[in-house]
């Protein structure tokens, strides 16, 4: 607010970044006028189009994260490109775009698919800020999350997992063997190499990208002395570096449709691999095993997403050996080198 200084004049004052600017007028009117004039700075707003933040962003994503991750945020934006015009300046993309689009993947697919389209996108924004200079204000967090109809991850019933390791064999059976008992992640055992595994220790290293940032982290996990002597019977047909892989040695990408055909032939309900890391953390916890440890096995950052796995009570500690180790039925090692 201008006051009247001695000589009649007025003097107007603006604080603008932090500094004090000041100056005189012959009239109060003036001096106010002058001091609404006066601005805080105003950063320049890059204005690059949607497109180019589209690619810069995927280019981060695929040096920084998981194959499967990289190609879920590819689709996001593919799906985007589809309603919104990707030559657009960034800057002037608003909530109400927002909104037209993943309301669309909400009614065309499912509030949960519109949730993690919007997940995605927020981060993709969320980057954008940081690094090329976009809006503070993000246009996807501003829509509501919808609503959603999830049905619950069907777990097999140890007898139903119990009867697939019965029939399987080869490769298929050492696979599954080594999930249950290692409750990895299918891109962990798809990257596992035969360098990975001590079986002197009896350790298996599991590299996984499941942490902030995407850097590749390993940890050692416990090797059971059933899967110890399936592994090393494996080993004798080894053809690449890979534990796990095709015909010509290269490394599965995927395997999406392994468990549809297993399942399909022994005739239980489906259920995908990653209800393995499931069971196997029930069957553990049914045991009694400790949730610090089970949550060590599983390497889960949070004690509150080991919980989220855990569906049984807890009973007495028990080590991974008594877990998956032989209850009165031994299941023939020599499947691992059949098939």
């Amino acid at each position: 607010m201008p006051y009247k200084m001695k000589n009649g004049k007025y003097r107007a004052h603006k604080m603008i970044d932090g500094r004090r600017k000041t100056k005189t007028f012959n009239t109060k009117k003036e001096a106010k006028e002058w001091e609404a004039s006066q601005k805080e700075f105003q950063p320049e707003i890059r204005t690059e189009s949607l497109a180019e933040w589209a690619t810069a962003y995927l280019d981060m994503a695929q040096d920084r994260f998981s194959g499967q991750t990289y190609e879920e945020k590819r689709t996001v934006f593919r799906l985007f490109f589809q309603m919104v015009d990707k030559n657009m300046k960034a800057q002037n993309l608003t909530p109400q775009d927002a909104a037209k689009f993943l309301g669309a993947q909400a009614r065309g697919r499912s509030g949960h698919a519109a949730n993690k389209d919007r997940k995605n996108l927020m981060a993709a924004w969320s980057w954008g800020v940081k690094y090329m200079g976009l809006p503070e204000s993000n246009p996807f967090k501003a829509v509501d999350p919808y609503p959603e109809k999830r049905q619950p991850r069907y777990i097999p019933s140890p007898e139903h997992m119990e009867k697939i390791l019965e029939n399987e064999i080869g490769e298929v059976y050492v696979f599954l063997l080594t999930m249950l008992h290692t409750a990895a992640r299918r891109g962990e055992l798809l990257r596992l190499r035969w360098d990975d595994l001590d079986f002197e220790r009896r350790t298996i290293r599991l590299s996984t990208r499941k942490r902030k940032g995407g850097t590749l982290e390993y940890d050692h996990i416990p090797m059971t002395e059933e899967l110890r002597e399936v592994l090393i019977a494996h080993k004798q047909q080894a053809s690449s570096v890979y534990v796990f892989c095709r015909e010509d040695g290269q490394p599965y990408t995927a395997r999406q449709h392994l468990m549809k055909r297993v399942c399909k032939r022994n005739d239980v309900p489906y259920f995908g691999l990653h209800a393995i890391r499931h069971l196997a953390a029930s069957i553990m916890d049914r045991a009694g095993v400790p949730t610090a440890t089970i949550q060590g096995i599983l390497r889960h950052k949070s004690r509150a997403t080991t919980d989220r796995y855990l569906h049984q009570l807890r009973g007495v500690q028990a080590d991974l050996n008594q877990v998956f180790g032989n209850k009165g039925k031994v299941l023939d090692i020599k499947k691992a080198s059949e098939g």
